[in-house]
């Protein structure tokens, strides 16, 4: 089953309004580059490679590279998670729209 980029935002907004993890167990993100920031910034914000390739005037093709790294840098092993790492590190925070 898979949910829709938009549940998944609202449901990890409504995650990080209610959970606020303490600094020591944030993620940590000084290990990636500048682009890999900016990258991990928009998969918080749900959106797709191609997307993020539009956004960035990169190929669909690097994104994938970047986020692979930021998987890999991060020790996670899902683009959710890197989501909510985005959240917990305060490189996305929740939107106040319902």
């Amino acid at each position: 089953m898979r949910l829709s980029p938009r549940i998944t935002r609202r449901l990890i907004e409504s995650f990080a309004r209610h959970h606020r993890p303490p600094a020591s167990g944030r993620a940590d993100l000084d290990a990636l580059i500048g682009r890999e920031t900016e990258v991990l910034h928009l998969v918080g914000h749900g959106l797709s490679n191609p997307e993020i390739a539009e956004r960035l005037t990169l190929s669909a093709e690097t994104v994938k590279t970047h986020v692979k790294r930021i998987l890999g840098k991060q020790g996670l092993h899902s683009r959710a998670q890197a989501v909510v790492a985005a959240y917990e590190s305060g490189l996305v925070v929740p939107s106040s729209a319902e």
